[in-house]
């Protein structure tokens, strides 16, 4: 019965699934640290789908790199997402993680102005006055105000990070964001979610290069 089990010491286990997975990929690369941040989106959601629908804009997950290590600090859109953030690793630069979304004055405001807390979020953000990453996991809405902001000039993102996953307006979020001018992190299409918006955040952390 258990003749097709492999023994991995516990300590060995993520070091033999990221072998797996660079195995599977049948010899397809990319430049680090986009490398790590696509293996460990597979490593956390077991597709592989993410081995094509990620996209970064140009050097952008260098620059969201150089970004923590100058102590950025990151916004995400629901506590699900900061909470799978290494808080540890990102103090230990300089930066902390930020979500609003429990904030009593949050839900009121976005009663009051009859929009979703997620965008009353973004713009706390931006009110931060530090440099910031937006890891959005969860709400186009997120995405859309994040876009409004760029525009209005109110806000100039170190990067975002643009995995919002479903069906209203989630596709479309992603792609206006790819337009915003600033660098960013899209798995393209339904795909994504707060696990893998705070596993980017993670990869880029880790990364040792």
């Amino acid at each position: 019965m258990l003749n097709n089990i492999e023994i991995v010491k516990p300590m060995e286990i993520e070091k033999r699934s990221m072998e797996i997975i660079t195995s599977e990929l049948g010899g397809r690369s990319w430049p680090e640290p986009e490398f790590s941040i696509v293996k460990r989106c597979i490593h956390t959601s077991a597709d592989f789908d993410y081995a094509d629908n990620l996209c970064f804009s140009e050097n952008a997950a260098m620059l969201g790199v150089e970004a923590l290590r100058r102590g950025a600090c990151i916004v995400t859109d629901t506590k699900m997402a900061w909470s799978g953030i290494n808080k540890k690793i990102l103090a230990d630069y300089g930066g902390e993680a930020f979500c609003f979304m429990s904030d009593e004055d949050v839900a009121r405001e976005a009663k009051e102005r009859e929009c979703t807390r997620a965008a009353i979020c973004m713009e706390r953000g931006a009110a931060l006055g530090r440099e910031v990453i937006f890891a959005v996991g969860n709400a186009p809405t997120a995405l859309i105000r994040l876009y409004e902001l760029i525009q209005e000039q109110k806000v100039n993102p170190a990067l975002i990070i643009g995995a919002p996953v479903g069906f209203v307006n989630v596709v479309e979020a992603k792609e206006l964001i790819m337009t915003a001018g600033v660098p960013y992190i899209v798995p393209r299409g339904r795909k994504g979610g707060s696990n893998i918006a705070a596993t980017i955040c993670n990869a880029m952390l880790y990364w040792k290069g």
